[in-house]
């Protein structure tokens, strides 16, 4: 039998993706000191973190696996799309996230407001389309998840998922970008440009519109801790040295209020950004590279998993930063696949 050389190259083809998948199965395999290999049982059975991810295809798709970085499988496994910024419903039994062309890429500080909105079920199931490209923008679900607060040019509107109806605005007062509903309904983070600086995270009452700072200066992607007090953010504080006069971004939590501000977990020479807390407060997902914004555009960044409890933590040499924190522990944390936006729901599947 002669075989021709289209097949032979479609042969070679399938066999580099199947090795290309193989060594990024192996990879996704990391070797654990005893601290994290301690961490990775506590929270192994603990729900189910989804994530956006770059696929051997070349294409961005969303991805569920166990918070160990186990059980890992793809939920919307498309060619001509890149999918991202997923987020469960506080109950854990919807998934939204936006899908764009494969040809455009994520954008970091525009990725809430790019292509279409899509609603599913935690599974990947029942896919449905909210609105056209650009609709919905920044959208975060209220607690009882029949609504989705999306930030417009006209403010924040509170809209309806099943007639897509808006039921009431807010004045923007400065916030611009990343918008999340509060865990209690009564508060929405977001980054704000009114307190003075261009990227102060921010608080609003989500009935009277009244705004507070929570940080100020070179800070963004804030979220929620359970308890709706506290709130978890990237930051970029002064002084630092590396990366061309502008230092590094750290992770960071405070009150609501703008009180009792402390490092979480830094890195000289990594970017840190996507901080989400997990359901009962415990711990915390993050990704981060030397790269700006988590990556979106390239490959993502390695994630990471510790306890809230550990904080403040530093990793790898930072001599500089451990001078400004000397009380910072290494470790434990556990580093998981390259991914982009993570989040958390202890809600278990079916």
């Amino acid at each position: 039998m002669i075989v021709t050389t289209p097949v032979l190259q479609s042969i070679s083809s399938a066999l580099l993706i199947v090795a290309t998948s193989l060594a990024l199965l192996s990879s996704n395999v990391l070797a654990l000191d005893d601290d994290q290999a301690r961490l990775a049982d506590e929270v192994a059975t603990k729900g189910w973190i989804a994530f956006s991810a770059k696929t051997v295809a070349g294409d961005w798709d969303v991805f569920i696996s166990r918070p160990d970085g186990s059980a890992r499988r793809n939920l919307t496994d498309t060619r001509n799309h890149n999918e991202g910024y997923p987020l469960f419903s506080r109950d854990g039994t919807k998934l939204i996230f936006r899908r764009l062309p494969k040809s455009e890429p994520f954008k970091g500080d525009h990725y809430g407001t790019m292509g279409e909105l899509v609603l599913c079920n935690r599974d990947g199931s029942n896919e449905r389309t909210l609105g056209e490209e650009g609709e919905w923008p920044w959208a975060s679900w209220s607690p009882d998840g029949k609504q989705l607060a999306c930030l417009t040019i006209k403010g924040i509107e509170i809209r309806e998922i099943a007639t897509g109806k808006v039921v009431r605005t807010l004045k923007r007062k400065g916030f611009f970008q990343q918008v999340t509903w509060s865990p209690d309904g009564k508060w929405f983070s977001g980054v704000s440009n009114a307190f003075g600086t261009s990227w102060t995270d921010a608080r609003m009452d989500a009935l009277t519109g009244e705004a507070n700072a929570v940080s100020r200066v070179d800070c963004c992607t804030p979220d929620w801790f359970p308890d709706s007090a506290r709130m978890i953010f990237s930051s970029r504080p002064g002084g630092q040295a590396g990366n061309d006069g502008q230092g590094w971004t750290q992770l960071w939590m405070a009150n609501a209020d703008g009180t009792e501000r402390r490092l979480v977990f830094g890195e000289d020479g990594r970017h840190i950004y996507g901080g989400h807390v997990s359901p009962d407060g415990k711990y915390v997902l993050f990704s981060g590279n030397s790269r700006e914004d988590g990556d979106p555009s390239r490959s993502g960044a390695p994630m990471g998993l510790m306890r809230v409890a550990d904080a403040p933590i530093i990793g790898g040499e930072s001599v500089a930063l451990r001078k400004v924190h000397p009380e910072a522990k290494s470790g434990p944390v556990l580093e998981l696949p390259s991914g982009w936006e993570p989040s958390w729901t202890y809600s278990e599947e079916e």
